[in-house]
């Protein structure tokens, strides 16, 4: 069997890496860890890496999620499940290259045990002549859209073990790897595109600094500050529009046991918001038209969003 230990990063394709590499540092307070054959490293606190940026491959956006396996799953144990589940997976540089049914790519990491005995100790604890003031402090989960969800869902559950958290309505499902409420959410919206990779900030006073932060560099607010029903957690989302995706700052997630049964809640505001309104609608979407009704706020001021492609 596989088994999953932690998601380790996301990895974007870019126009310019010097100047994507300086604008994710700057803007979302990273670390730059490594650079090299088209590639740089990014980090949240002192993590080794929480978002890989890779420069040349066309259009800009998402390349891979990866996820490290268990230090009971070795490399080769989460070979045979994926050759006897009928899933292909290239093997180079030391992973596994799986694709789930939406194309999106997946990397698999041998599980890395800690240099040092420190390395196990709580973040804020670790002794540190590197680490800057200021930025999140890990790559917690992702959220892609989907037009089949039942696909994917077998894909992550049953070929990469992750568990079902909870429901909303049957439109989508939320998938943990450990007692953090989930690490991957898919949601049914007709058609596949990768929407959010999510930084956990230690409290709403951080994430108040962070959006503080990103607005003076022109970044604007796509849905926000909302308390979840669905894991309990405050986030803000924020839109990125160079690699087509939202950031999202979070903190408070629900931790669940470990024979926790998911739920079904009901597809209503209540359940994505107790504090109030449901994003809005090109919040979910990726196209100009989109992106331009939400910078001016149009659709508040009362203009209904166009259609895609109209």
């Amino acid at each position: 069997m596989i088994r999953l230990g932690r998601i380790d990063h996301v990895c974007l394709r870019v126009r310019d890496l010097d100047e994507a590499a300086a604008r994710w540092c700057l803007q979302f307070g990273l670390e730059e860890r490594a650079r090299g054959a088209g590639r740089a490293l990014l980090a949240c606190n002192d993590e080794p890496c929480s978002l890989e940026l890779v420069e040349g491959i066309e259009p800009p956006g998402f390349d891979h999620v990866a996820f490290e396996l268990h230090r009971t799953c070795s490399l080769a144990d989460a070979r045979e499940h994926l050759a006897s589940a009928g899933v292909p997976a290239d093997e180079h540089d030391g992973a596994l290259w799986p694709s789930d049914p939406d194309g999106r790519g997946i990397e698999l990491l041998p599980y890395r045990a800690p240099e040092r005995d420190t390395d196990r100790w709580p973040q804020h604890a670790r002794p540190s002549t590197s680490v800057s003031v200021g930025g999140p402090r890990r790559l917690g989960h992702v959220n892609c859209l989907t037009g089949a969800l039942g696909e994917n869902l077998a894909f992550y559950r049953n070929v990469l073990g992750m568990r079902v958290s909870d429901w909303l309505g049957d439109g989508a499902v939320w998938l943990r790897i450990d007692s953090e409420h989930h690490v991957m959410a898919l949601v049914d919206k007709g058609e596949a595109h990768f929407h959010h990779l999510a930084f956990d900030v230690v409290d709403i006073g951080k994430m108040r600094d962070l959006l503080d932060h990103v607005a003076r560099h022109g970044r604007w607010v796509s849905w926000g500050p909302a308390r979840h029903g669905i894991a309990g957690n405050i986030a803000t989302y924020v839109r990125i529009t160079e690699e087509p995706c939202h950031v999202e700052l979070y903190c408070d997630m629900e931790r669940l046991e470990d024979d926790h049964e998911p739920r079904v809640y009901p597809d209503d505001r209540y359940s994505s918001n107790t504090w109030g309104p449901l994003p809005p609608r090109s919040y979910f979407r990726f196209d100009p038209v989109a992106i331009e009704w939400e910078r001016e706020s149009r659709e508040t001021l009362g203009e209904p969003l166009p259609r895609e492609g109209s």
